[in-house]
């Protein structure tokens, strides 16, 4: 089998409503996992390209989280609308996606550093 190029862990963890780091997938239907997946097969782009469903990232405070491996690209307030974006930009192309990229000193801060999603 080959080797990956690409591959996306998607950040699935659950907690109770309310928390203060917030939750990547409050309604637990893992709707992120499976757009990336669709997205793949539409594209035809396995088995080198693969999403996986991941426990916590802990970089609750900026979920839903994705990271891309093995470039280590982390996006943040990812929605199922960003995944053809996701695919074509930066799966395909190689681009990152400056404004779901979570910056690398707010990475690991448990939400100390702020950062907001731009405008994309």
């Amino acid at each position: 089998m080959p080797e990956f190029t690409c591959h996306l862990f998607v950040c699935c963890n659950r907690r109770e409503p309310g928390h203060a780091r917030g939750c990547c997938d409050p309604e637990g239907s893992g709707a992120l996992k499976a757009a990336l997946k669709e997205a793949l097969k539409s594209r035809k782009l396995g088995p080198t390209v693969r999403v996986n469903e991941a426990g916590c990232l802990d970089q609750c405070e900026y979920g839903p989280t994705v990271v891309v491996y093995p470039q280590q690209i982390w996006y943040g307030r990812v929605t199922p609308a960003d995944v053809p974006r996701i695919i074509e930009e930066t799966v395909v192309h190689g681009r990152i996606l400056a404004d779901l990229l979570i910056p690398a000193e707010c990475l690991n801060t448990k939400g100390r550093v702020g950062w907001e999603r731009r405008p994309g």
